[in-house]
């Protein structure tokens, strides 16, 4: 696969607040995680000050209340919509951003039926059908919260296959079964809307 070069969409990232804060969904391991120290990367070399939550909602309502200075959703994500639409927020810009390497993963030694159950976060779901080996067919899926949640699914043995992330595989001590690739993701970044007159 190619990579293409990363881009921009400011429209308020250069002039807006400074960057000093992070929030996004985790835990560890997410595509959203390493997305938002892209974005810190822009703002300087200072340590990256990146806060996880369990769910964007819940890094959304930390960027109302002042705990980050910004939020790093993924477009993929279904439900966006309500960032955009929140009068209390406001859109700053959006980048492209490969994620990191997807692939199935197992627990070592778990022995894959040619049914495997499968942990997933919703949005990437449809790479389970590309990225199974040929012989396997899902019986499954089951819905995580995240990337890396569904790889604590898979160490935990809740489940036979857990579709993550390289990081994330990593850190559940998990090993692929599958080849890998990225997801080139638009990312949106949201700042708190101006106060009004």
């Amino acid at each position: 696969m190619t990579t293409e070069a990363p881009g921009w969409i400011d429209t308020a990232l250069t002039n807006g607040p400074s960057i000093e804060s992070v929030g996004t969904l985790g835990p560890t391991g997410t595509s959203s995680e390493q997305a938002a120290l892209y974005l810190w990367a822009r703002g300087g070399d200072t340590a990256p000050d990146i806060r996880l939550y369990d769910t964007y909602e819940q890094a959304g309502e930390a960027l109302r209340e002042g705990a980050v200075t910004h939020l790093v959703v993924a477009n993929a994500y279904a439900g966006v919509h309500s960032f955009y639409m929140d009068p209390g927020l406001r859109f700053a810009g959006a980048f492209l951003f490969d994620t990191p390497h997807y692939g199935l993963a197992v627990a070592p030694g778990h022995t894959v039926p040619k049914r495997p159950s499968v942990a997933t976060h919703p949005a990437p779901a449809a790479l389970v059908g590309e990225l199974l080996p040929e012989g396997y067919t899902v019986e499954e899926l089951h819905y995580a919260t995240s990337t890396s949640a569904a790889a604590d699914r898979a160490r935990r043995r809740e489940t036979d296959l857990a579709l993550t992330t390289r990081p994330a595989a990593k850190l559940h001590e998990l090993e692929f079964i599958s080849r890998t690739r990225p997801i080139r993701m638009l990312w949106s970044v949201f700042t708190p809307a101006a106060p009004t007159a």
